[in-house]
């Protein structure tokens, strides 16, 4: 039975290893807080109390924390910890440059390593639903492939090389940054004139002009509903991020900036950023 430990227990992480113990495979997780990973024992998913202890007898790893610099200080001293065997699937979004660091790492200490963003937010997470976009050597591909189709609905392998997942994973963010903000701008933008928001949103369905993903942060846009499945805070990352690849690329990152701006704007108001879905970016605009 496969062993698979996820470090980060989030809001992608904890439904990531709910998927993976559904999926009849032996899961240890651990997060920072602990607490926080407590309610994944009625799952039959074991909370270890720190990371060292979480990865020793794990066959794949799955890294699943916020940022570069969070992966980067929980790894780096465990490296040593992980069986000869195991291979490491660094699955949170921390951009092209920061994973091509981590590989070295764990290069450097002989773990196998493969950048596997995934692309999806909370409920594709908790339904194993997510669409895993892999780089990595094909002679590991057997051992993940198990845990990547218990957490995703498929896997796209971009490439041999760490950094090929993100590349792709950046691209597609910029699409999923660039319709939450233009929806934000035409349900605020019809607010301002005196126009019911939900025409804009009955006037595109079912035509060419529509989009799901429009239509569902569009509604919690206009109910004022933010409760978190991609989170502002994240929002502001990944653009961030995405500005900074395109600008490496010599791409035009005018729009993505433009873009965080807006998420910023709507962090200023009320509430946490991390516990905000970005459809709060509609501050910006009203």
């Amino acid at each position: 039975m496969t062993k698979v430990t996820v470090l980060g227990t989030g809001l992608m992480g904890a439904g990531m290893a709910r998927s993976l113990a559904r999926a009849g495979m032996t899961v240890t997780v651990w997060n920072r807080t602990v607490e926080k990973a407590r309610p994944l024992e009625a799952f039959d998913i074991a909370v270890a109390e720190d990371a060292e202890s979480a990865v020793r007898d794990a066959d794949v790893l799955v890294t699943m924390l916020f940022d570069a610099n969070a992966v980067d200080e929980v790894m780096t001293p465990i490296l040593g910890t992980l069986q000869d065997h195991a291979v490491w699937a660094q699955c949170g979004t921390v951009g092209i440059e920061a994973t091509e660091h981590l590989a070295r790492t764990a290069e450097s200490r002989g773990v196998a390593f493969v950048d596997a963003p995934v692309l999806g937010t909370r409920a594709p997470a908790e339904n194993g639903q997510l669409i895993v976009l892999a780089g990595g050597p094909g002679g590991v591909r057997d051992a993940v492939t198990p845990v990547f189709d218990a957490i995703g609905s498929r896997t796209v392998w971009v490439g041999d090389q760490p950094g090929a997942g993100h590349r792709l994973k950046l691209a597609a963010n910029a699409w999923v940054l660039s319709v939450t903000g233009a929806t934000a701008q035409s349900v605020g933008l019809a607010k301002r004139l005196g126009v019911d928001p939900a025409l804009f949103l009955q006037t595109i369905a079912g035509g060419t002009l529509d989009c799901g993903y429009a239509q569902l942060k569009g509604k919690s846009m206009i109910e004022g509903d933010f409760a978190v499945s991609f989170s502002l805070a994240g929002a502001m990352k990944d653009a961030d991020l995405i500005e900074r690849a395109a600008d490496a690329a010599e791409s035009d990152g005018r729009l993505m900036g433009a873009l965080l701006g807006c998420f910023e704007a709507a962090a200023q108001g009320e509430g946490d950023p991390t516990e905000l879905d970005m459809s709060a970016v509609i501050r910006a605009f009203t």
